[in-house]
């Protein structure tokens, strides 16, 4: 493996170039002063940027790390010029040195369209103008909080408990945010060294996920359960007058009980609100006709008092509050795609990111995407942003890439 890496003198680079080292990587450090990077990496060869296209001749991969951080208080011309103009010409010298595989590292905070900072509109104009070609792929690398396995950040408490408590502490801290340790980013890194980009242009998210941290999923739980309790205790009544007006509205039962993919693609009953005629072809929302909703289940519809019934599926765990909604066992396309990305190892939910940015499931595609862009991000902090825009109409709450 041979790797180009700019910016190594910074918090991620400092931390990454070791790991690369270690898996066997020759690197080329490039930065404005070549002299410095050798003296801080001992061992590794270095160049500054005039000599860039040169050196780096016989490389197959640039990360791209140098960058004018958020915490700058740098005019908007000293950002455009670091993150957009200077990052467009390293990946030029990149494509004509021979690279094959350009890494543009960027933070999440550039995909969320709320946050005007010059960092984040800079970060999301190069996005736009690096762009593959003569065989270089571009892949434009998104990371949340980065972390070091010793917490030597601001995450240092969890360091100093004993092991047990330390880890809860810190599973506790990475349930707040999404985060991604520079061990992770190493082995993507070294990963994409066989992979066959061949020129093309795609966008990833990285980071550990909440997959396995015991207390995201506790208070998860416990937040699901204390929803569906407090809405069955209050809106009993509430829920009674409906079915009673659905039934006087249409004939056919107050319920409408559908089978959904669920979790690991097992199966399961979802309860609705009836919001259709009987005898309605089982179709997704998106593939039925106006004529074929009834009059008070358009209102429910729109109101999304139709989902309230899957508090009953919170509490048999088939569900939970956010996640990506269940679709139909006859979505396969739907099916394989979140397949792929692995979306179908969470548990669906009664309202999602997609849902509040406005993805539905007319495109499989984009849809699977931005549900795995949800896992990668997945966080209390995110959910509860979802639950927000879910109850105030807002939107979005993160760019659908």
């Amino acid at each position: 493996m041979r790797i180009v890496v700019t910016g190594a003198s910074g918090y991620v680079g400092r931390h990454i170039v070791p790991r690369l080292a270690d898996s066997g990587a020759d690197l080329l450090l490039v930065g404005r002063d070549a002299a410095k990077l050798r003296r801080s990496f001992p061992g590794h060869k270095a160049c500054d940027y005039s000599d860039l296209a040169e050196s780096a001749k016989g490389y197959s991969t640039l990360v791209h790390l140098a960058v004018l951080n958020s915490n700058s208080a740098a005019p908007e011309a000293e950002f455009l010029k670091t993150n957009v103009e200077e990052a467009v010409k390293v990946a030029e010298m990149a494509r004509l040195a021979g690279i094959r595989t350009f890494i543009n590292v960027s933070s999440v905070h550039a995909l969320d369209p709320r946050r005007k900072s010059f960092y984040a509109l800079s970060k999301r104009m190069a996005a736009r103008e690096i762009r593959p070609g003569d065989g270089m792929a571009v892949v434009h690398l998104y990371l949340p909080y980065v972390y070091e396995p010793g917490f030597k950040t601001r995450l240092r408490l969890a360091g100093k408990l004993p092991a047990p408590f330390g880890g809860l502490a810190f599973q506790a801290a990475t349930s707040l945010k999404a985060t991604v340790s520079v061990s992770r980013i190493a082995d993507f890194i070294t990963g994409l060294e066989t992979a066959d980009l061949e020129g093309s242009q795609r966008s990833v998210i990285l980071s550990d996920g909440q997959r396995g941290n015991k207390v995201f999923h506790f208070v998860r739980r416990t937040l699901d359960l204390a929803f569906a309790v407090v809405v069955l205790g209050f809106l009993w009544w509430f829920f009674l007058l409906v079915w009673v007006l659905v039934r006087l509205d249409s004939p056919g039962p107050g319920l409408f009980l559908q089978e959904r993919v669920g979790k690991d693609g097992k199966s399961f009953t979802c309860y609705k609100f009836r919001s259709m005629r009987t005898g309605t072809v089982q179709a997704g929302t998106h593939e039925v006709g106006p004529d074929a909703v009834t009059r008070l289940g358009s209102w429910l519809r729109k109101s999304k008092i139709d989902e309230l019934p899957q508090v009953i599926n919170l509490i048999r765990n088939d569900m939970s509050l956010i996640g990506p909604r269940p679709c139909l066992p006859s979505q396969v396309e739907l099916i394989a795609e979140r397949t792929r990305r692995g979306v179908m190892h969470v548990k669906p939910g009664i309202t999602g990111l997609s849902q509040v940015n406005g993805v539905d499931m007319r495109d499989p595609y984009r849809l699977a995407r931005s549900d795995a862009d949800y896992l990668a991000l997945q966080s209390l902090a995110l959910d509860l942003r979802i639950v927000v825009a879910t109850v105030s109409g807002r939107e979005p709450v993160l760019c659908t890439r």
